[in-house]
């Protein structure tokens, strides 16, 4: 029932629309003008006139490259070949490995974390001797520390990249001159 109101209010809307766009002009066989069919007949011009053109064809080709070279990933595609992801991904896999342990780890001792002895941590009554305020200072420097290590790993991420294009580009160059790479 909702949705036949909700239609019956768009084509009301449509239709004053297209009073107000058209007016009182009708088409050749005397109905009212509707914006829908004038649509449709336009963009079957615009295709007829489109497929029959072969500038069009080619600039329509060329929009789609720009967009996939408008493509943020898409440098990242250039500057790092799959080969060279494959390596990167290998030379880490010790670190990768040890990791992954460490989370498992983590993973199995996590029941641990959720006692309700720990949990009775978080909120511990006031004391004299000002506890609340050494949680304070302890959740502040984790804060800190925090954002050191994420400083870190971004820089640590942003030197490795500039150092494998730095290697592909001598990489590139040393092909170019013929000389071959040490392994």
């Amino acid at each position: 029932m909702d949705k036949k109101l909700d239609t019956d209010s768009l084509e009301m809307r449509l239709q004053a629309l297209e009073n107000r766009l058209y007016g009182e002009r009708r088409t050749k066989s005397g109905k009212p003008v509707k914006c829908a069919e004038a649509l449709v007949r336009i963009q079957g011009g615009l295709i007829n006139t489109a497929n029959k053109r072969e500038r069009v064809k080619i600039l329509h080709k060329k929009i789609e490259d720009l967009m996939k070279y408008l493509d943020p990933q898409f440098t990242d595609h250039i500057t790092l070949p799959d080969a060279m992801k494959l390596e990167f991904i290998l030379a880490e896999e010790d670190s990768l490995l040890s990791e992954a342990a460490l989370l498992e780890q983590v993973k199995n001792l996590q029941p641990l974390l959720d006692s309700t002895h720990i949990r009775a941590t978080k909120n511990p009554p006031e004391n004299k001797y000002g506890d609340f305020f050494f949680q304070d200072q302890t959740e502040a420097q984790s804060q800190e520390v925090k954002k050191l290590f994420e400083e870190y790993n971004k820089m640590m991420f942003l030197l490795s990249k500039q150092f494998t294009q730095w290697d592909e580009t001598l990489r590139k160059m040393e092909e170019a001159k013929g000389i071959q790479p040490v392994e």
